[in-house]
């Protein structure tokens, strides 16, 4: 299987967790969009979703499914996102698309994080995907070089890229992420940093694995 038909078969495998009546929490890039397509086919049972992107916002918009901005939603029962990488304990690191802090605000919405993902991401340490950090643009330097004093990773600025918030990411590579959580809540009070691509605290509760074996549940 390509790793494209992987990213389908997750996208519907992930409709189970959809509660009929209920708000849908939906992250961005390319798995998710298999999953907005699919998401589309029961577009009718469900109220609608909150969204983490502009680019999500607008697929959804242009499939007939109606978009709640998530300051009029208290909470939902599934957020529903793929992961740049997993652990066997379920934190991630996100943020390749550079929605990372939008969608760790729908991912605090929810009550369970559903991961949809294909086998490669699944890795024992994470740290080989480059850390993405959202960050206000005057202290991108500033936040690179405490990244290579506290933790040895050489930080960039992605080339290009602006977030939907107007600010930067800072790709950091060269980290072993051994203790996500301490990391997380270590670089999160840096000044400047708006939020750090490490899933720890709003970590995934089932992780749908896509592999040329169909579809592996993961839960933790």
């Amino acid at each position: 299987m390509t790793q494209d038909e992987l990213k389908a078969l997750v996208g519907q495998a992930a409709l189970a967790y959809v509660v009929p009546g209920s708000i849908v929490g939906v992250g961005t890039g390319s798995t998710v969009n298999c999953f907005i397509d699919a998401l589309a086919t029961m577009k009718d049972q469900i109220r609608g979703a909150v969204s983490s992107s502009v680019k999500s916002t607008e697929r959804l918009q242009a499939l007939g499914i109606p978009v709640f901005d998530a300051n009029e939603v208290e909470s939902i029962p599934v957020y529903i996102d793929g992961a740049d990488e997993i652990d066997h304990s379920g934190c991630m690191v996100k943020g390749g698309g550079a929605a990372l802090t939008r969608e760790k605000i729908v991912a605090d919405l929810a009550e369970r994080f559903i991961c949809i993902a294909d086998e490669s991401k699944l890795v024992p340490v994470m740290g080989r995907f480059p850390l993405p950090v959202e960050v206000i643009p005057m202290a991108a330097a500033q936040v690179a070089r405490r990244f290579a004093a506290t933790y040895g990773g050489t930080g960039t600025v992605r080339e290009g890229v602006v977030t939907d918030n107007g600010n930067l990411i800072l790709d950091v590579r060269g980290l072993q992420i051994t203790d996500p959580l301490a990391m997380e809540a270590e670089v999160n009070q840096w000044p400047g940093v708006v939020t750090v691509g490490i899933f720890g605290r709003h970590k995934a509760k089932v992780c749908l694995l896509g592999t040329p074996q169909g579809v592996k549940t993961l839960a933790f």
